[in-house]
């Protein structure tokens, strides 16, 4: 199958495609498609990564992804060790305003619907006041049939403008997603690697020799087409790490053993790269969430 593009099989009594999947981990190659999509993910956890940019995500988030953007749902480095009791389940939503839909999306009464989709080309995460709203809704387009399907996905469009600006975007408006197959194959085995190694020891020269480019080559290439340079990209995806070990049930005091675990070999490196990139140090991190869960269970 080619990583990129990725072509969704359209059945032909449909133009909204919805989907459920249990699995034991998301699809683990970088992709993309025509259609946009909305995803919700039920139960699993790792770092989404789309376009030059990532998310952590969690049961219970989802995300609107714009037509043609690279994406992957990174699961967890535990959802590829075979355990029964870890597994992803997501239920997904696909539509193409340019392609078999474009004729109800040219339409005067859609026209607000064509314009938020040129203001969001990218897409982004669907704020927690939405969520339970939205995730009801995508569930009504998915059990239905017939127009009912269309009925149903208009009112979740209809969400979705109410939504306006409110929402995280996925990458920044800069970020062009016109990647040709053979460099979308070659990003996706770069990502796949630095993803798969993180929490090892690697550097410049390892990635670039996994990519069979010189260094220098592959600065270029990569600051290119993810606007990183492979140390900023590899400390997110370290940080990204390191702030789901930190909220996981970890105490305090092992602060420095998520350090460890995450890659980084030094902790006044890591104190110093987290608040770069969090805005705050690991503690204060911490001590935020429990804060916020503190909260949460008094309103409860």
């Amino acid at each position: 199958m080619k990583v990129l593009p990725f072509t969704l099989l359209v059945p032909n009594d449909k133009s909204v495609i919805s989907e459920q999947i249990e699995l034991p981990h998301f699809y683990q190659y970088l992709h993309r498609h025509d259609e946009w999509q909305i995803t919700w993910v039920e139960r699993g956890e790792g770092t989404l990564i789309a376009g030059n940019n990532m998310h952590a995500f969690r049961p219970g988030d989802l995300f609107l992804i714009g037509a043609n953007l690279p994406h992957l749902f990174k699961s967890n480095p535990e959802y590829f060790m075979g355990e029964e009791s870890k597994s992803i389940k997501a239920c997904s939503i696909y539509f193409n305003p340019s392609g078999v839909l474009a004729g109800l999306f040219n339409l005067p009464e859609l026209k607000a619907a064509s314009s938020f989709l040129r203001n969001n080309k990218h897409g982004f995460k669907i704020p927690e006041k939405y969520k339970k709203q939205f995730a009801s809704k995508m569930l009504e387009v998915h059990q239905a049939s017939g127009t009912d399907v269309l009925f149903n996905f208009l009112n979740l469009f209809e969400l979705l403008l109410d939504i306006g600006g409110s929402a995280e975007e996925l990458c920044s408006d800069f970020y062009s997603s016109n990647l040709s197959e053979r460099e979308g194959m070659r990003l996706s085995n770069i990502i796949n690697f630095i993803m798969r190694n993180y929490n090892n020891q690697i550097d410049l020269e390892d990635v670039a020799n996994a990519a069979y480019m010189t260094p220098q080559a592959f600065c270029r290439y990569f600051k290119k087409h993810t606007g990183h340079t492979f140390i900023s990209f590899l400390n997110e995806v370290r940080i990204n790490d390191a702030c789901k070990s930190l909220v996981s049930g970890e105490k305090p005091d092992c602060i420095s053993g998520v350090a460890y675990k995450a890659g980084f070999n030094s902790i006044t490196n890591f104190n110093r790269v987290f608040k770069s990139i969090i805005g705050q140090s690991p503690r204060a991190y911490i001590d935020a969430y429990n804060n916020v869960s503190r909260v949460g269970l008094i309103a409860v």
